[in-house]
């Protein structure tokens, strides 16, 4: 059983940064243009997730997990070096996953809070959001760093990363980790599941109000753009925001589990094994959805993502025509 899961990972994680390299990059290069029809503020967080979720599968998938299962006894298995890699795929992550709950906190207020729309609702509101959210996590993932010690030492030279003994045992180390899970996922989680409910239940009252309005006034076979532009939003708004909780509601159920049975996640059985790691696997692939996200709810991005894809290809075409000629 455990060999067929290593399997499974090994392929896996290849699988997720061949597909999530390209695409994220791609999603950047569209979002930034600002030519998919989206706010400017709008523009500015998705870009950012976009960024984050490449630099979680350069640094988690590629650098941490695929060098293990693929490439072993490389510099990136000097012990200061894979720390350093280690730390910075959990902040990038966790970047992730904030920027997500920025998002959805940004979207709620443009929906729900008209009267603060126009103060919140900025480009420049959105990048220091942005900018203070990734620098903060970042210092919180700086002790991980030191969390690990080498597994062997050849000709002076520290190899491998292990978890200290003290990070499971010392009581600062257990309540840093504790602390650490409950900010990321599980405070992202009810944060983003309230904003929903409160966006959703504000939609619901706004859409009888004017269909009731409309109705009074004898016109509603008419479209109504507002609820048409507002429709849009929501959809891409709930459809990120409900991927995250889908994918990490795995990661926070083993979560709860391990902490209120009291049980060492060191020593699982078999099944409680398949769980954790099966966690894992939908939140790694937290990382790459959004794209295609996009692609599905808004059309103008799924053009100018089909142009971006069609370009290579016709810029070869060209070439060979003028090497013919």
């Amino acid at each position: 059983m455990l060999e067929t899961i290593y399997r499974v990972r090994k392929i896996w994680y290849m699988v997720i940064a061949v597909i999530g390299v390209p695409v994220n990059l791609v999603a950047m290069v569209i979002l930034s243009r600002g030519k998919c029809g989206l706010s400017t503020c709008t523009s500015r967080y998705l870009v950012a997730m976009a960024t984050v979720d490449l630099l979680t599968i350069v640094f988690e998938i590629i650098l941490w997990r695929i060098s293990y299962y693929y490439f072993p006894g490389t510099f990136l298995d000097i012990t200061p070096v894979c720390s350093a890699i280690s730390a910075l795929g959990m902040a990038t992550m966790d970047c992730s996953v904030w920027f997500t709950v920025t998002f959805t906190f940004d979207r709620f207020v443009a929906i729900c809070c008209r009267k603060r729309k126009a103060k919140y609702c900025t480009e420049k509101t959105a990048a220091v959001v942005i900018t203070t959210t990734g620098v903060l996590l970042c210092f919180k993932h700086i002790p991980y760093f030191f969390t690990y010690r080498p597994i062997k030492v050849i000709d002076n030279m520290p190899w491998d990363c292990i978890r200290k003994p003290s990070f499971y045992m010392n009581p600062g180390w257990v309540g840093y980790d504790w602390v650490t899970t409950v900010l990321t996922p599980i405070l992202p989680f009810v944060l983003i599941l309230l904003f929903n409910a409160l966006t959703v239940r504000h939609i619901l009252v706004t859409s009888r109000v004017r269909k009731g309005l409309r109705g009074q006034s004898k016109v509603e076979n008419r479209s109504d753009p507002e609820m048409e532009s507002r429709r849009r939003s929501v959809i891409l708004h709930l459809t990120i925001s409900g991927s995250f909780i889908i994918l990490w509601s795995v990661n926070v159920a083993e979560f709860l589990y391990s902490t209120i049975g009291g049980l060492d996640q060191n020593n699982y059985n078999d099944s409680e094994f398949i769980f954790q790691h099966f966690g894992e696997i939908l939140l790694i692939l937290s990382c790459c959805t959004n794209t295609f996200i996009y692609g599905l709810a808004q059309s103008q991005f799924r053009q100018q993502f089909i142009r971006t894809a069609k370009y290579p290809l016709s810029s070869i075409i060209q070439l060979i025509n003028k090497q013919n000629i």
